[in-house]
């Protein structure tokens, strides 16, 4: 998890995120900023801090993937861990997109995530030189993003 560090650079961080279908984050891995998504795939899936509540044969899982992900290997890893891979280039939507304008990639639920995590004035830019607390900060900006999230829903369905 050491930022990169180059000469006349500053120091780069990459946050790699799972999310839910409503952009809750499910787990979090902090790396270098030179280091590839799918490097990082099988840390982020075994980093889920939150189970689903219902037994698996009632419902699939499916995970939404970019075009990173396109790799045998990483499509073994992720069926290993118990998800349908979505995994689709920009082509493929585009094509699937002129038969079922319907079928719309999901990506932005991600980009949001990331945004909400931005809105932290505190990550935004790396202070910490621990990873330890940098790991801290995002796991308690991502419990407060849940709490908001679980709070409005809440509030949807009971008024």
């Amino acid at each position: 998890m050491e930022p990169t560090q180059r000469i006349g650079e500053k120091n780069g961080s990459k946050r790699h995120l799972l999310v839910d279908g409503r952009g809750v984050p499910l787990s979090i891995v902090v790396t270098g900023a030179n280091r590839h998504d799918v490097s990082q795939l099988e840390a982020v899936l075994d980093g889920v801090m939150v189970n689903r509540p219902d037994p698996p044969q009632i419902r699939n899982k499916h995970l939404c993937a970019d075009a990173g992900y396109t790799g045998a290997p990483a499509l073994k890893v992720i069926e290993e861990h118990g998800y349908i891979p979505h995994v689709k280039g920009r082509g493929q939507e585009a094509d699937e997109l002129k038969r079922d304008p319907t079928k719309r990639a999901r990506r932005w639920v991600v980009e949001v995530a990331h945004r909400w995590f931005n809105r932290f004035r505190k990550l935004l830019v790396r202070y910490e030189k621990l990873d330890r607390s940098f790991m801290a900060l995002n796991h308690l900006a991502a419990s407060i993003m849940a709490l908001r999230k679980i709070k409005l829903d809440v509030n949807i369905i009971y008024g």
